[in-house]
């Protein structure tokens, strides 16, 4: 089941606290394929219906995986996609700022936010990955070889919650391309079909914003 989008009031209390106009994070994470390449690997996508959500459980995703000692793949994030960013002996992300993408807000407090999967995991369930090997499943949920992993604003996360491209875009439109590209660039890597509605809102974002 698809989670609700966060109310108006929840948005106004999260974007309290957001500095708006600070400065793009020092790293983010590798650049998905250009313009062309773009689309030629979204024409190259299997085209079919969505697939059943049925036995999904985000359990069937391990994450976030043990990266090196204490340090598992979300803190590995915040620490790439972060400015000046502290960690604590446990490797948790203690201080920092963090600019979101989506809707360019930057945050101080890591609780603030969420390490997004480009391809959500539901969607990616409903696209093939539910004939995948746990490990498979567990590689993908913990991609950081790929433009799969992105620290955003939490609450904005949730709205986009397992929604594909012809259902959510962020609400910066100078990501937009970018997001295009990074979420034909998933699932082009992991063989993931794409329905229909779902590719033309890719070949528009690319051809529109790109």
């Amino acid at each position: 089941m698809k989670r609700t989008g966060i109310t108006a009031a929840a948005l106004a209390v999260s974007l309290s606290a957001a500095v708006l106009s600070a400065p793009h994070a020092l790293a983010e994470p590798p650049a998905p394929p250009g313009k062309a390449t773009t689309l030629e690997h979204l024409a190259a996508l299997t085209v079919a219906a969505e697939g059943s959500s049925s036995g999904y459980d985000r359990d069937l995703f391990p994450h976030w995986s043990t990266v090196s000692g204490s340090c598992n793949t979300r803190e590995i994030v915040l620490q790439r996609d972060g400015t000046n960013v502290q960690t604590d002996s446990s490797c948790a992300a203690v201080s920092g700022t963090w600019y979101s993408p989506y809707d360019g807000a930057t945050w101080t407090q890591a609780s603030d936010v969420d390490i997004d999967h480009m391809v959500p995991l539901a969607e990616a369930w409903r696209s093939g990955a539910s004939s995948w090997t746990t490990s498979r499943r567990e590689s993908f949920a913990n991609d950081r070889a790929s433009s799969q992993l992105w620290a955003v604003t939490d609450n904005v996360n949730q709205s986009k919650s397992d929604q594909d491209p012809a259902e959510w875009i962020p609400s910066r439109t100078a990501f937009r391309c970018m997001y295009a590209r990074s979420w034909t660039d998933v699932k082009y890597r992991y063989g993931l079909t794409v329905d229909a509605a779902e590719k033309q809102a890719l070949t528009d974002l690319v051809n529109g914003y790109c």
